[in-house]
């Protein structure tokens, strides 16, 4: 057990030695500072610039920053659901794969364009090379770079600056963090045995019968596996994503792949810190969201290394619970990459999320319903400031002093928008669909295993649509259906096709919804006069403060969800497992 917690410890370690490097690189970048790049990329962006027609000076205002957003959007969304359509006669598709079914083109087309990559499909076996390289890894640049804009337009208007430019905050976003970082992580991953090739499948004879061949899927996977991970993408291109070793071949693979979903969001709160010119704030931010975030680890570890009481006796020195998990990380690496994806709403996963023991269910619904532990590609850090707003006005009241953020008020407007966002937008998404699925758990949702690990199924795959994380509990019949089910109209083709409609409701609401919110919210403040400090302004800069915000966050998620977690994991635990140890 020592031997996994050192390896928890020295991941977290570079974690946070990454933080302040990187998190000035981004503030250097969307300041329009000089930075190591620039004698390359100035040329090529302003060529960019020039083919969009963007005018590279004009600011915009949070609607028109948000529509931008929803045009650009809609325009990548009809490529890649052309592609994915017609990669039966277009080009790399060594296979010959036909297209998958109408509901599942239109769940992928959503689910990749909102950064979610939720996956109802196996992508070695439904989609073509060219589908997955010009469709989805298109997509997994401009998905990341649309959130990491938004973060940006959002600490600009909490700091008091103007919005920005949208077209130019999504180009730096890619020329100057996720393509650079992209390249050197994809030759990385090459060099230790991640397949980067156009070649079709490799077929060898089994080895217990030379007359019978197995054909082993490959295609151009490195390239897409470091922008998966770097984007907090999550879609693998394999259906068992991070477990296969074309994917994540060893533990070096595995450490690249858990720093890379960790170092954007975590350097976001840095580089909030130096826009806000107050770099203790987002020490004391980065602190509290770590604390509960190491909270969620040692949870979720204990539950495994205990194991499943109904069984130890029979496994005996078998223990740690290591069904579901890839023997080569063992359970440590298993628990901080489940908690590390469902935290950062990457969705890549090295094992089944749905063969962690209970507590590890609850802390991977708890981050999906808390949306900061680091939270989303950029959006997250919207989230957690978004929290910050509501527990300013929340102690303001209770002490009897001036609601202000970062010097500018807080009045009825922002707490109606932060309130809408956190309160109101991310429950409809997960509870409307997860009540009717439930409500009809034969009919629609195909649910494999009754009772409340049934009900945890069914309310993780909502949970990770709106949260747009993308990770599965499994166990839902809402894969693609097989061509024979398709031609006898089985069965399996209602439960898959209500499975990729309901969840694109999920992944729309939450991810645009919020981004508008997250977008008139910033507006808004940037359109306040800074008012000095006085004797009877409430610091947001202290430990005390802090800690509230911390409050402010488990007491809103555990009002709002705590009735789903105790119908799922925590009742699981309890009244069949004995104890979530």
């Amino acid at each position: 057990m020592l031997q996994g917690w050192i390896q928890i410890a020295l991941t977290l370690l570079i974690i946070v030695a990454i933080t302040p490097f990187f998190g000035r690189y981004i503030a250097r970048v969307f300041l329009e500072q000089r930075t190591f790049l620039d004698v390359i990329l100035n040329p090529v962006e302003r060529v960019l610039y020039s083919l969009v027609g963007v005018p590279t000076q004009e600011n915009m205002t949070g609607w028109q920053y948000a529509r931008a957003i929803l045009y650009s959007n809609v325009v990548m969304g009809l490529l890649i659901f052309f592609l994915i359509a017609n990669q039966g006669w277009l080009p790399l598709n060594p296979t010959k794969i036909d297209a998958p079914t109408w509901d599942t083109i239109v769940h992928t087309t959503i689910s990749f364009i909102t950064n979610t990559n939720q996956q109802h499909y196996s992508g070695e076996t439904y989609l073509s090379y060219g589908s997955q390289m010009l469709g989805l890894g298109y997509h997994m640049f401009t998905s990341a770079a649309t959130g990491i804009a938004v973060a940006i337009a959002f600490i600009r208007g909490l700091t008091g600056r103007p919005l920005g430019n949208f077209y130019v905050d999504l180009i730096r976003s890619i020329t100057r963090i996720l393509l650079p970082i992209s390249i050197v992580g994809g030759i990385i991953f090459i060099a230790l045995g991640v397949p980067e090739t156009l070649a079709g499948p490799a077929v060898f004879p089994t080895l217990e019968d030379p007359n019978i061949s197995q054909a082993i899927a490959l295609g151009p996977v490195a390239h897409f596996e470091i922008i998966k991970q770097l984007g907090e993408n999550g879609g693998g291109f394999f259906a068992i994503n991070s477990a296969h070793p074309f994917e994540n071949p060893n533990g070096f693979s595995n450490l690249i792949q858990i720093v890379a979903m960790l170092s954007i969001p975590t350097s976001l709160i840095y580089t909030y810190g130096l826009f806000a010119n107050n770099t203790k704030q987002a020490w004391l931010l980065y602190g509290m969201v770590g604390i509960i975030f190491i909270g969620f680890l040692i949870v979720t570890a204990i539950g495994e290394y205990n194991g499943n009481p109904a069984v130890n006796t029979l496994l005996g020195s078998q223990q740690p619970n290591l069904e579901g998990k890839e023997v080569r990380f063992g359970w440590a690496e298993s628990v901080l990459f489940a908690v590390s994806t469902t935290g950062t709403m990457c969705g890549a996963v090295n094992s089944f999320h749905d063969s962690f023991m209970p507590a590890g269910g609850f802390i991977f619904l708890s981050n999906m319903f808390l949306q900061i532990m680091w939270g989303g590609q950029g959006t997250g850090t919207a989230y957690l400031f978004a929290y910050s707003i509501l527990a300013v006005f929340v102690t303001g009241l209770m002490v009897g002093r001036t609601p202000e953020f970062l010097g500018r008020k807080i009045e009825k407007r922002e707490v109606v928008l932060a309130s809408f966002l956190i309160l109101l937008v991310h429950p409809i998404a997960i509870l409307i669909p997860g009540g009717i699925a439930l409500a009809f758990p034969d009919q629609l949702a195909g649910i494999s295993n009754p009772g409340f690990h049934g009900f945890s199924q069914v309310i993780y795959e909502y949970a990770s649509a709106a949260a747009n994380n993308g990770s599965g509990f499994e166990g839902l019949g809402d894969s693609q259906p097989s061509p024979l089910a398709i031609a006898t109209g089985t069965k399996t083709t209602v439960t898959a096709l209500w499975w990729n409609l309901s969840t694109c409701f999920s992944l729309l609401a939450g991810r645009y919804v919020p981004i508008i919110g997250l977008l008139l919210l910033a507006d808004s403040m940037s359109r306040k006069q800074a008012v000095p400090y006085t004797t009877g302004t409430l610091r947001t800069d202290t430990g005390l403060f802090t800690g509230v915000t911390a409050g402010v966050i488990l007491i809103l998620g555990a009002l709002t969800f705590f009735p789903v977690l105790a119908l799922g994991p925590i009742g699981e635990a309890f009244f069949i497992g004995k104890g979530i140890g």
